[in-house]
């Protein structure tokens, strides 16, 4: 079983630890060569590949004087990461760059995952830049933190991105290749999990405790990222990233623990967005426009008779058929005011209508669901 051979999309996450050189405080550049070789050739296979990389504060200590402390002040580590995150964006787009990828940077903060707008907002510019050939490569904006700050919680926020964009793999390369029964470090008799089926308490009571080094994550993140990762349908790995070459190895089979998806993780949200959500909004579209929605599509501006109701961009809408009858519920691209300005028209007018270019859609066939 390797689900990395069929996946379509992609997100790996990569710590600190193992992109800094701990005696240098420098990139290992040879390292970010084989990573970047290895993105190039899942691209050249059609597949969509995202780059969740720490490893801001840690470029920037040295630079800053601050590798004699142990714990950084709030605002001291916030510093860090502005200076860090140049080095850090300029070491992958030199990386990539070299074999032919378009780097992109992206930096937010797990509240970007979760609040409905915000999350939109991301997944709309991800979503571009895959169709326009680039590598995005995300860290947490740590420069705007308003909470203490704990790079090793990129696991967590890699596994929220993996369940915005919908991906089908999620790859944790890390300094073990995978989960164990015990610390393999301090246990002997530990043993080497292959596949996890499902992150059950028992699984999670297996987490150690945090890694010395610039990585502050430890396997309890990893953990926590498996059951979001699962939860939403994505397959996640566990892998040893240390040597170069980490992803060419584990889609060769290289050994690692393999979490599997929940069977009903791609339906969770679905079932969310029908059920748990009140419509703030009530949009009434026409016969044709109902008819491609039945088959599978987006709702397109130009289907919609009328729109009813107050709400905001990513506000739950419920859609009616022009008898009346509710046929599906979903996030809107729009607010109430745009929609009513771009109602009846193309997509292709939206940019004439509002001053700006919108999604092409009102509802995404992503944020939509059928009813009855």
């Amino acid at each position: 079983m390797n689900p990395l051979q069929d996946a379509r999309r992609v997100v790996v996450k990569i710590g600190s630890a193992l992109l800094v050189d701990a005696a240098t405080a420098q990139p290992r550049a040879d390292w970010l060569a084989s990573v970047a070789a290895d993105v190039a050739a899942l691209r050249a296979k059609g597949k969509e590949v995202v780059l969740v990389s720490s490893g801001a504060i840690a470029l920037a200590r040295r630079m800053l004087g601050l590798t004699r402390k142990k714990a950084l002040r709030l605002e001291e580590k916030q510093a860090a990461a502005a200076v860090g995150q140049i080095r850090l964006a300029g070491a992958w787009a030199e990386a990539l760059g070299r074999e032919g990828q378009t780097a992109a940077q992206l930096l937010l903060t797990l509240e970007d995952t979760e609040d409905r707008r915000r999350y939109l907002n991301a997944r709309a510019t991800l979503g571009t830049l895959f169709d326009m050939g680039c590598v995005p490569v995300i860290n947490e904006n740590d420069t705007v933190a308003t909470a203490e700050i704990r790079f090793g919680d990129n696991d967590r926020l890699a596994a929220r991105v993996a369940e915005m964009i919908a991906a089908d793999v999620l790859i944790l390369l890390s300094d073990i290749d995978g989960l164990y029964t015990a610390d393999p470090r301090r246990d002997p008799a530990a043993q080497h999990l292959a596949c996890v089926e499902q992150v059950s308490e028992e699984i999670m009571a297996m987490g150690g405790e945090p890694p010395p080094g610039f990585s502050s994550g430890g396997m309890r993140t990893k953990l926590i990222a498996a059951r979001i990762a699962t939860g939403a349908g994505c397959a996640m790995a566990i892998a040893l990233g240390t040597a170069p070459h980490p992803l060419r190895a584990l889609a060769d089979g290289a050994r690692c623990t393999w979490f599997l998806p929940a069977p009903e993780g791609r339906s969770a949200r679905k079932r969310w967005i029908a059920g748990s959500l009140a419509p703030l909004g009530t949009i009434t579209v026409d016969a044709g426009a109902a008819r491609a929605l039945r088959r599978g599509s987006s709702l397109l501006p130009a289907g919609i008779r009328q729109v009813a109701g107050s709400f905001g961009r990513g506000d739950p809408l419920s859609v009616r058929d022009e008898a009346g009858l509710e046929i599906a519920r979903g996030l809107s691209a729009y607010d109430a005011t745009e929609a009513r300005i771009i109602a009846g028209h193309r997509s292709a007018e939206i940019e004439a209508l509002l001053g700006w270019r919108g999604r092409d859609e009102l509802i995404h066939r992503d944020d939509l669901v059928l009813l009855g």
